[in-house]
């Protein structure tokens, strides 16, 4: 399939996706103010989403970036729009909630670059924002948390320039060179052929599915990559991947801390059990606070 037909294909697939008004929504409002900023990087001018806490600060506050999920070619910040105002008022941090260019109109690996460019201006530029520009964590889900961890990777490439002291997967696609159809099967699960197409519009070339930013899970070295909040579900096929992952890490001496949630499926903090997403997303907040205070 070219990246015509794949053009066709997701625009079909995207005027069919379920839209945001049948997400979960957080049981609590939070008063965080919220502003749309434009951020220069290499792709162009990326929006994101900025949210603080509506209280007084004595001094400037940490930084939590987040990825949303959407198989690398659907989605938009807004996605995470309620549960990013959770973290930045149980957390006490800025939220930058990153809306990132999707595939197959931008391949891999844009979006990772365009991440990484994010967080380079907002440590070059913390006066912008009134943030804290020692004290990063990035987070993301399914997708997002697949960048999440390949921002890791290359930051580690790149002689760990920025200050990201810890990362959080949530359900994240970490290996995108196994077939899907090979990975643990549940009927919960996205199905092995939607995930076979999201995989093929993400990358550019098949050579592309070993690359570790595209695939962090294939990574030959994990040493010295930040403190890692791994979340995943029982009944999800990426779950077998991430606690590989898990394990590669503290055998690399990264502190980890691994959570599943059982009987949950792909998506369950958007898509699932509200007291159980809560939970996760309290888990999330508060993990961020607790690096942070250290």
């Amino acid at each position: 399939m070219d990246q015509q037909q794949q053009m066709v294909m997701v625009q079909r697939m995207r005027q069919n996706v379920v839209g945001t008004g049948a997400a979960l929504q957080p049981s609590s409002a939070y008063a965080v103010t919220v502003e749309e900023v434009m951020i220069p990087t290499t792709k162009g001018d990326t929006r994101v989403l900025v949210y603080k806490p509506d209280r007084e600060h004595s001094a400037p506050l940490p930084v939590f970036f987040n990825m949303h999920g959407g198989g690398f070619i659907f989605g938009q910040a807004e996605m995470d729009d309620p549960w990013c105002r959770l973290i930045a008022d149980r957390a006490n941090c800025v939220v930058i909630n990153i809306d990132y260019s999707l595939a197959p109109e931008h391949k891999f690996p844009t979006a990772v670059h365009e991440c990484y460019d994010v967080l380079q201006w907002v440590h070059a530029n913390p006066e912008s924002l009134l943030v804290n520009p020692s004290l990063f964590a990035i987070g993301g889900h399914s997708a997002g948390g697949n960048l999440a961890a390949a921002v890791c990777l290359l930051n580690q490439q790149r002689g760990s320039e920025l200050p990201i002291i810890l990362q959080v997967m949530d359900y994240a696609v970490l290996d995108v060179a196994t077939d899907p159809a090979e990975k643990p099967s549940f009927e919960e699960a996205i199905p092995a052929d939607i995930a076979r197409t999201f995989n093929a519009m993400y990358l550019e070339t098949l050579e592309d599915a070993h690359d570790p930013l595209a695939s962090p899970a294939l990574a030959k070295s994990l040493k010295g990559l930040p403190e890692a909040l791994i979340i995943t579900a029982e009944k999800d096929s990426l779950a077998q991947e991430a606690r590989t992952y898990a394990a590669r890490l503290e055998a690399s001496g990264v502190k980890v801390t691994l959570k599943e949630y059982e009987g949950a499926a792909h998506g369950f903090t958007h898509f699932g059990d509200l007291q159980m997403a809560e939970d996760a997303w309290y888990r999330m907040s508060d993990k961020i606070r607790e690096a942070f205070s250290k």
